[in-house]
């Protein structure tokens, strides 16, 4: 039976390597449309966790989990099983060096696992985030190792993850795919089968397409947030209220598109994501002014938050941070979700300790700070009890993760000043004589 032939009749094995925030919902959506899936991870507890049924991600419900291993989900970190696989899609990490440059090495050596291990008639697709180029430049020369021949033996894809942590109204399988192959027999087989995985499959011309796809609508939203950061610290200026201007032009039903300041950026895509671009634009001799400017002024603006929290508690309170009682609500880097990726909160947190303050933090969905690559020094720090927020104790408080689910009535009866990056308070109409929007 040829591949094509597998896909159609869903017994091709598809194979997800990386099982996090990505990988983890695609082979849960994978399975409950049919598909044997074997997931990979070279971390034995997500593969104890899949086995065992559990979902450790929150987009994943218990009850689409429970569907997909009856449907037979299994996860190993034996990656020789990949010769089993007939559809193998990667989902790892593309973060940056600490140069600000492009770190493929999760992708390199996971190539490298699956060239090892491949057998003819394979489908290899990658879904990080990446550079216009990567697939064709990257991927397909390391798969040639493996002796098989591009396009005939082997196919090579491109699709772009579009998964938005937290975000109800949208799952794996409502989000449309945007797909590419290198060459047209592999762009017809990346296509049926995310036909059979998800409601629309939105096919464009190569890979090099699809992954400029992905990169432009992050750079999108990364530039527009710049705007807004910029725009707030001008207005701050003028003793104008930002939010209240945005709320004003987002009822102008065209032409307007509302995006709102913040504390700083985090997750994977938009921090990192379009440096991708600028690194990928040097070899062609293009400036990315654009870019670079949006990624300074967002990356400026944990530095903007704890200078407003020195201004207000000198004021407020008559003294500096060293010494002084910070609490940090929302640790995670977007509401509604304990995802800690590039979490601004992060910096601020760093950027206080720092200054000497004493810092603790308090976070519904993330009750332990988990060891990262940066910020060591905070690993495995505990979220504050609701129960124990302690009124007259704290310096200040920095809102910096609106959870809904966090009782803000409560913080403002701490009786301290409270400096608000996210307009919690003023949005859910709570008394404001001492909030301090920054």
């Amino acid at each position: 039976m040829s591949l094509l032939q597998s896909i159609r009749a869903k017994s091709a094995r598809v194979g997800v390597i990386g099982l996090g925030y990505v990988g983890l919902p695609l082979a849960v959506a994978s399975a409950r449309c049919g598909f044997p899936v074997t997931g990979f991870d070279v971390d034995p507890e997500k593969v104890a966790q899949v086995n065992a049924g559990e979902s450790y991600i929150e987009a994943v419900a218990a009850e689409a989990m429970d569907e997909a291993c009856a449907a037979g989900l299994k996860a190993t970190d034996d990656f020789s099983e990949l010769r089993e696989c007939q559809i193998i899609i990667i989902c790892v990490p593309t973060p940056l060096s600490a140069q600000r440059e492009p770190d493929l090495s999760y992708v390199e050596e996971t190539t490298t696992t699956i060239a090892a291990h491949l057998r003819p008639g394979t489908m290899v697709v990658l879904e990080s985030t990446t550079y216009p180029g990567t697939t064709e430049e990257v991927i397909c020369p390391i798969l040639s190792t493996s002796g098989f021949k591009l396009g005939e033996e082997i196919f090579v894809a491109y699709s772009p993850e579009r998964e938005d942590p937290g975000n109800k109204s949208f799952t794996t399988r409502s989000i449309p795919k945007v797909v590419a192959g290198s060459g047209k027999i592999a762009g017809d087989l990346v296509e049926e089968f995310y036909s059979q995985v998800v409601e629309r499959v939105v096919r464009v011309s190569t890979t090099q397409t699809a992954e400029a796809v992905k990169i432009t609508e992050n750079i999108f939203r990364a530039v527009n947030i710049a705007l807004v950061n910029e725009m707030k610290l001008i207005y701050e200026a003028m003793g104008i209220d930002v939010w209240e201007v945005i709320d004003g032009a987002a009822t102008k039903p065209f032409g307007f598109m509302p995006f709102y300041p913040g504390p700083g950026l985090g997750g994977h895509c938009i921090p990192i994501d379009p440096f991708y671009l600028t690194w990928k634009a040097r070899e062609f001799e293009v400036p990315t002014r654009f870019i670079e400017l949006a990624g300074e002024i967002n990356t400026r603006m944990p530095r903007h938050v704890v200078d407003r929290v020195r201004a207000v508690i000198d004021l407020e309170c008559g003294r500096g941070l060293k010494g002084s009682e910070i609490l940090l609500v929302g640790i995670a880097y977007k509401k509604n979700v304990p995802d800690m990726r590039e979490s601004p909160s992060m910096k601020l947190m760093e950027l206080l300790d720092e200054a000497e303050a004493r810092v603790a933090y308090f976070d519904p969905h993330v009750p332990e700070i988990p060891k990262m690559r940066e910020y060591m020094k905070f690993a495995s720090i505990k979220s504050i009890e609701p129960s124990k927020l302690k009124p007259n104790h704290y310096t200040a408080v920095i809102i910096a993760t609106d959870h809904d689910d966090i009782d803000y009535a409560a913080l403002t009866a701490l009786g301290c000043p409270i400096i608000d990056t996210r307009n919690a308070i003023s949005r859910r109409g709570l008394p404001g004589n001492r909030v301090f929007k920054a």
